[in-house]
């Protein structure tokens, strides 16, 4: 008879018991998530830093490959009077 009046105050012992213990793995886990957005924080800072290095550098490595392209058809032309119509490349 004491078991069934005795079982409330058990349950409820268990239950805190547990609560307990959720709120101290979450405490505990608090400074490995702080830890793991300040890795995400600095991640994101060097990724807007590359992508700001790469925007930057694009045009020039535009600018560079016009220059290139301009280069080789000069090249071309140059190289095209040598070669007649008729006759196979030699190279």
């Amino acid at each position: 008879m004491f078991d069934f009046v005795l079982a409330g105050p058990r349950q409820a012992v268990r239950l805190a018991r547990r609560l307990l213990g959720a709120a101290l793995d979450a405490a505990e886990s608090v400074p490995r998530i702080a830890s793991a957005v300040e890795d995400v924080r600095a991640t994101l800072k060097h990724v807007e830093r590359l992508a700001s290095y790469v925007a930057h550098e694009v045009p020039e490595l535009v600018y560079q490959l016009e220059l290139i392209r301009a280069r080789v058809d000069e090249l071309d032309k140059k190289a095209e009077p040598a070669v007649s119509p008729g006759s196979p490349r030699t190279g």
